[in-house]
């Protein structure tokens, strides 16, 4: 099985101090900036958390690959290696790239694949990245899965070191992109799918108090971020991933300002963000899954720092779920068909939020935190005014975070009275 985000935050790569400073102080090179596609494939990127039985998801991934005759290879480098994992020994406890390969590969299988085979590249296989036999697989394969774990392990294992430069097995996975396969991830594998400033690490509170530094750190808490990217399958925003679940609104705000990003694709677990024609002016962008994916506009925002801490003023905060379309080239999202717009009806008041970020200090937290918050705004008829706060649990300094209806703003609905889909509230942020 995969490893769990606790373990995974113990298995801190070995050197990667050293790693880091070599990557930060590299210029941004062919990874960070690949010639656009001429004839896309597809990507298909899920917040983490993918269950087994997410027929939605693993057959769209499935579908996009062949169908019938899909042939999927898996890549697990995220994970530690089956040198680093005591349990390798054990089927039903290991947690490493090669049995967490066969899983995946099981999975694709039952779910319809003709084929599905682990890509043997990982932190104990390092030169197979440039190996004859693996471009080969990889060759022969009509789509490609990348599984969670810790994204920096992709870099190191992938990537030609400070060069960050493809090595021979992304340049096949890129070149199948290319002519029309689909690339997928999770968690980590979807991470690593972004360009410039690619986040590491880091909590909503933390990064509105400390902002971002470009790096990997044990820290898990600080907001760290590649400044060179991944591997840049999708260069239209930023990625971010288990959003709700681990309130990373915040620290993607916070990243997205202080790199000079517009916008912030966010993804819920379980849920998957369908890019078509990825790279190229006809880019579109479907959600597919039970949660959603959140749009961070940053096109009008303004950020400034004072004695009282960090500020942000007029960002967009958008939730798109099944169905829903958006276009990166004109920013605009697009409801699914059969939604509505909501006439909201309830005259229940927002209630208050004082965790905004579900911080993990906080013992009674609740995950999609700022989801209920918005939903509950679009939702109701009781607010004298068309705002809605909500505050971190953590103080000296707390932040605010308020939500506001502007005349652009819409939600949208297949149930009455419950918003579903959000479009265009406004977000502000302010210490307290």
């Amino acid at each position: 099985m995969p490893m769990s985000p606790s373990r995974i935050r113990r298995a801190v790569l070995t050197g990667s101090a050293a790693l880091v400073l070599a990557l930060t102080s590299a210029p941004a090179t062919l990874a960070a900036n690949p010639p656009a596609p001429t004839h896309p494939g597809s990507l298909v990127l899920v917040g983490g958390g993918l269950k087994e039985d997410n027929t939605q998801v693993y057959g769209e991934i499935i579908k996009r690959a062949g169908g019938p005759r899909a042939k999927i290879g898996v890549l697990t480098a995220a994970s530690i290696p089956a040198s680093q994992d005591p349990d390798a020994g054990n089927p039903d406890a290991c947690s490493n790239s090669a049995c967490n390969g066969r899983y995946y590969a099981g999975l694709f299988k039952r779910h319809g694949a003709a084929d599905a085979q682990w890509i043997p590249v990982d932190l104990d296989h390092l030169t197979n990245a440039d190996s004859d036999a693996v471009v080969a697989q990889i060759n022969s394969m009509t789509g490609f899965f990348f599984g969670g774990g810790d994204q920096y392990r992709y870099v190191t294992s992938l990537l030609h070191g400070d060069r960050h430069t493809d090595s021979r097995a992304l340049a096949a996975i890129r070149a199948k992109l290319a002519t029309g396969a689909v690339v997928a991830g999770s968690s980590a594998g979807a991470q690593i799918a972004a360009g410039a400033d690619m986040v590491t690490g880091g909590d909503s509170y933390q990064a509105l108090r400390d902002g971002s530094t470009p790096g990997y750190f044990e820290d898990p808490s600080r907001l760290g971020y590649l400044p060179q990217g991944g591997f840049a399958f999708l260069r239209s925003g930023l990625i971010d991933t288990h959003t709700g679940t681990s309130g990373r609104e915040g620290r993607a705000l916070r990243l997205a300002a202080d790199t000079g990003h517009d916008t912030v694709y966010a993804l819920d677990e379980n849920t998957a963000l369908v890019v078509d024609n990825p790279g190229t002016t006809a880019e579109k962008l479907t959600v597919r899954g039970p949660q959603g994916v959140t749009i961070l506009d940053l096109r009008h925002a303004h950020a400034r720092t004072t004695r009282a801490g960090w500020s942000l003023t007029g960002a967009r905060y958008s939730y798109l779920t099944d169905g829903d379309r958006y276009d990166a080239l004109t920013a605009l999202p697009v409801p699914a068909p059969g939604k509505y717009p909501l006439l909201p009806s309830d005259r229940t008041p927002v209630p208050p939020n004082n965790d905004a970020f579900h911080s993990t200090d906080n013992p009674d937290g609740a995950p999609y935190s700022l989801r209920t918050t918005a939903r509950a705004l679009m939702s109701t008829r009781a607010q004298r005014t068309a705002t809605a706060t909500a505050t971190t649990w953590e103080s000296a300094p707390g932040f605010t975070v308020t939500l506001g209806k502007q005349p652009w703003t819409l939600a949208w609905t297949r149930q009455a009275d419950t918003a579903q889909t959000i479009i265009g509230v406004s977000v502000d942020i302010a210490p307290r």
